[in-house]
């Protein structure tokens, strides 16, 4: 009965014929909250599917995100602005590594910019990948024109493009 008792510690990680339900091994656990009963292994694998299937559903429904209001309220931010950076957090304030690395950088050349947050808006964030055909963040803006995200401006930023591109864009 021991060595049960150490299969049953262990069954999580091991291989169990589906015949056998974990309840028959276990001894019962506390009921999970928003559950009506305790899970077992064989439930475990069929609540990962329905959650894989619930979380495919929304992000489908979050991928349509860029409704024609959102596009044209996009269009007029980054074609007002000179240089725009849709960031998490903000310029005096940036909530991620990669955000404050382009943040560091527009400042050191001294380029006025424009930030948003895209931490304040889910729809706005989603809106965005599919406006940008990008995927991650920070988003840099120039001139109207997606330029890149974080390694492509700190390559940029090397090599002296990204200087260019902006004094160009605030000489036009």
């Amino acid at each position: 009965m021991g060595s049960q008792s150490l299969l049953v510690l262990s069954a999580p990680t091991m291989m169990i014929p589906s015949k056998i339900a974990a309840s028959s091994l276990a001894p019962p656990r506390p009921r999970p909250l928003g559950f009506p009963r305790a899970l077992t292994i064989t439930d475990s694998v069929v609540f990962r599917v329905k959650s894989n299937s619930a979380r495919n559903k929304l992000a489908s429904s979050i991928r349509c995100a860029l409704t024609p209001a959102l596009k044209t309220t996009l269009d007029k931010v980054v074609t007002s602005h000179k240089v725009v950076l849709f960031m998490k957090g903000t310029k005096d304030f940036p909530q991620c590594g990669f955000s404050q690395t382009v943040v560091q950088i527009l400042k050191s050349l001294n380029a006025p910019f424009e930030s948003v947050n895209i931490l304040e808006n889910e729809l706005l964030r989603q809106g965005l990948k599919e406006y940008s055909s990008w995927p991650t963040f920070p988003q840099l803006y120039i001139d109207g024109e997606f330029f890149g995200g974080c390694d492509i401006t700190v390559e940029a930023y090397k090599s002296g493009e990204l200087q260019e591109q902006v004094e160009k864009a605030l000489c036009s």
